[in-house]
């Protein structure tokens, strides 16, 4: 038992160690060199004897251990010398046997035992054999340990392995097995007996000391791997089994781990494919405290990592049946540990996943069994609320969804959402923008109606409010970004074929309008644009072609998206309703839909009757309309006159004067269309310049004018461009007299004090005269046009 004892006091204790030692170094150097070898032997023993020590911690015994070593080592070269001089190595190896204490009879020993392997008088595997069995005489947990660690250290290279000089018979290299074997077994009980010594309030701290000596056992191991003598068979009769059985037995937690650790790192990974089951066999068996699943997961790493290192290698992981091993075995190990946290499960299940990819990533069976076996261990449970194994289970689920970079693939997975259906609230939105990244990354069109249904309960925590979560409780800035996601998304939803599309748009649509009003002004845009590009391709198609009765038309498209906005127009969203109605109405005209294209207008209509009331919000809309309808060629002549009536009548009772002024000059391009012919009505376009004019003139009675906005002069030399561009374009009505008397009455206002003359507008003005100039100096028949105009 190892006394506690203060930091200080063990600095002393070491101090004296390496004093005492030191001295006896002296002497025995002094001795060797006057060939004097009993005192040489006594001196060393002497020296040996600071090694018997119950006073330091491992880590201050290892300290003195290797200046101990460094001195045995030159005790040997004498000791090589001696023989060669002729002195028998045998008389040599009887006379450090009379040293007085065990400990440095047996560290004397094994340092002539070397020297007498290497003269080759006797076969190196009895001596090693006498060696190991010589050295149970110390069972002291450390100092044994460092014994047998000197053992080995002296003795890997002499082993009697295949093509080593100390080979013997044909079958010599199992002696050094058997050595190499025992001697691992003596250390592990010694490093697993310092875990008994000691009070129990000490548990900490031997536990911290005996993993500072893990790697003494552990190169036991290490020299066993490098033995060329082991094949796979005796590997796999031998060898694995003599060294699981030690690590089952001892039934420690810090000795099961590191050995179970030590055995997947050191021996060859061909050895591992065909020993898995004997190795998974023992999983089960080790202690409960034992985190297996770091094991298992360097176990799949390791065999993942060889089976990428060549295709050939691919077919023996079939053969042996590799994977249903592994989960056979995890299956038992979790069935074993009940009082298995959850994460650790749950990480069992990433690395076999994880492992399945890599090796047989084209047997979607595999992932899916994988994916069930975690619903399985999941299953009864309430939500995960395990920070942890809610981590863990999003690297479940993106595993399979970044290996394919196809989520069509993932949506074979039949387990895939049952998995989720585990995650709270917050995490399936985390996993469905990690789907959704991924489907934008990859550029993955979603071509059926059943695919997307399949995608959208996969990415419902996106689509819609979950277990009564309050529009309150999200945060603003991450909700746009989400459902900013979600609205790209739709545009990856696609098919060639119109019948095809046209039913995912039917589902996207039924998906869309149950997830919140908060959600629709994000995501049923999209789902307009994509309908109408729909359109546009059914477009390409003769009216003559078209059958009524099909079932995918443009007319049937319409109908859907006039229900979709009119649900949008009751969030309420109008303005953004407004601009959809109006991208609705102008694709049914290129369509030559006119009815169609009436109604979506009309709809527009109301919409900013009844919803779009604040001030700058019509200015935009009606100029929007009035934008729209001069775009559109498909009305008749009592169709289009009420519309325009109605965009008229709607720009005249703006709230602002330059607001009303603006937009019914506008209203003049829906009576002088270029491109259609016999919509060149110059007297209506001129009764529009007029009125405009009279409310540019009401605007100048205004005696509250705000500071800094544009006055009736700025709205004059807007309206004498549009008087240039109709003057430009033929209209009969607007004449070149009209033109000049309208520069006048600017100049006249320009020149009022009664608001003083804005600059931008001095420019705007000056703008405007050098354009009337240039004209009339370039000729031509547009110059002569321009004559008669006195600027």
């Amino acid at each position: 038992m190892l006394p506690a004892a203060g930091g200080e006091d063990e600095e002393k204790w070491l101090a004296e160690g390496i004093a005492g030692l030191q001295q006896n170094a002296f002497y025995m150097h002094r001795s060797l060199d006057s060939n004097n070898l009993r005192d040489a032997l006594k001196y060393s023993a002497q020296m040996l004897s600071e090694l018997r020590t119950s006073r330091l911690s491992p880590h201050k015994y290892y300290e003195l251990y290797m200046r101990a070593f460094d001195e045995l080592r030159k005790l040997e070269m004498f000791f090589k010398e001696e023989t060669m001089k002729g002195c028998s190595v045998i008389d040599l190896y009887e006379l450090v046997q009379h040293a007085g204490n065990i400990l440095p009879r047996l560290y004397l020993l094994c340092t002539v035992g070397s020297v007498y392997i290497k003269s080759k008088e006797a076969p190196a595997k009895d001596i090693l054999k006498d060696l190991v069995e010589m050295c149970r005489g110390i069972q002291h947990p450390v100092r044994g340990l460092f014994l047998r660690s000197y053992l080995s250290q002296i003795s890997k290279d002499k082993l009697p392995d295949i093509g080593s000089e100390y080979e013997g018979d044909s079958d010599s290299f199992i002696d050094a097995v058997e050595f190499v074997l025992q001697n691992f077994t003596e250390m592990n009980k010694l490093w697993v007996r310092m875990q008994h010594q000691g009070p129990a309030r000490e548990k900490e701290k031997r536990e911290k000391e005996r993993s500072e000596l893990r790697d003494l056992v552990g190169k036991n191991l290490h020299v066993l791997s490098q033995i060329d003598g082991i094949d796979l068979d005796m590997y796999k009769d031998t060898v694995l089994p003599r060294v699981l059985e030690q690590v089952v037995n001892c039934k420690d937690e810090i000795a099961q781990h590191y050995l179970m650790d030590c055995i997947i790192q050191v021996f060859p990974d061909e050895y591992h494919l065909q020993t898995l089951e004997i190795l998974l066999g023992a999983c089960p068996q080790l202690q409960p405290t034992v985190d297996i699943m770091i094991v298992l997961s360097q176990l799949m790493d390791r065999l993942s990592i060889y089976a990428a290192s060549s295709a050939e290698i691919l077919p023996e992981f079939l053969q042996v049946e590799a994977f249903a091993k592994l989960s056979n075995a995890i299956g038992k190990v979790i069935d074993f540990q009940p009082e298995m946290p959850i994460v650790s499960a749950i990480s069992l299940y990433v690395s076999l996943l994880t492992f399945t990819l890599r090796v047989h990533p084209d047997r979607l069976d595999f992932v899916d069994q994988v994916l069930g076996a975690c619903v399985k261990k999941l299953s009864g449970r309430p939500k995960i609320e395990d920070n942890k194994a809610t981590k863990q289970i999003v690297a479940l689920l993106s595993a399979p969804v970044e290996k394919y970079k196809d989520i069509d693939t993932a949506l074979k997975l039949s387990n895939f959402p049952r998995v989720m259906d585990h995650l709270d609230n917050a995490t399936k939105k985390v996993m469905a923008v990690v789907i959704i990244q991924s489907i934008m990354k990859n550029i993955t069109y979603i071509s059926t109606s059943d695919k997307v249904e399949a995608l959208f309960v996969l990415i419902q925590g996106l689509m819609k409010d979950m277990d009564g979560t309050q529009d309150e409780e999200l945060d603003e800035e991450d909700f746009k970004e989400e459902q900013n996601s979600v609205a790209r998304l739709i545009h990856m939803l696609y098919n060639d074929d119109p019948e095809q599309m046209l039913e995912i748009i039917r589902t996207v649509r039924d998906h869309i309008l149950i997830g919140g009003p908060k959600r629709l002004a994000f995501t049923v845009p999209p789902l307009i644009f994509s309908a109408l590009k729909l359109v546009r391709r059914l477009q390409v198609h003769e009216a003559d072609e078209i059958d009524e009765d099909a079932t995918t038309t443009p007319k049937k498209i319409f109908q859907i998206l006039s229900q979709t906005i009119e649900a949008l127009s009751s969030v309420p969203s109008s303005e953004l309703a407004l601009r959809l109605y109006l991208q609705c109405a102008e694709t049914a005209n290129d369509c030559d839909l006119e009815p169609v294209a009436y109604e979506f207008l009309t709809r527009a209509f109301i919409l900013y009757e009844e919803e779009v009331a604040d001030s700058k919000a019509q200015v935009t809309a009606i100029h929007l309309i009035i934008g729209t309808l001069q775009r559109m060629n498909a009305f008749g002549v009592e169709n289009r006159d009420t519309l325009t009536h109605k965009a008229t009548g709607y720009s005249a009772k703006l709230l602002k004067k330059p607001d009303q002024c603006r937009a019914v000059y506008a209203c003049s391009h829906l009576f002088w269309v270029e491109n259609q012919d016999g919509i060149k009505d110059g007297e209506r376009v001129l009764l529009c310049l007029k009125r405009a004019l009279r409310i540019a003139n009401a605007a100048q009675q205004m005696v509250n004018v705000t500071r800094g906005s544009s006055g009736p002069a700025t709205l004059y030399v807007e309206i004498l461009n549009k008087y240039l561009y109709y003057f430009e374009k033929g209209n009969p009505q607007i004449t070149s007299s009209a033109i000049e008397g309208l520069i006048e009455l600017i100049m006249t206002e320009m020149q009022s004090d009664n608001p003083p003359s804005d600059p931008s507008t001095d420019a705007f003005l000056s703008s405007t005269m050098r354009y009337i100039q240039f004209q009339k100096q370039k000729g031509g028949v547009m110059g002569e046009k321009y004559q008669p105009i006195k600027v």
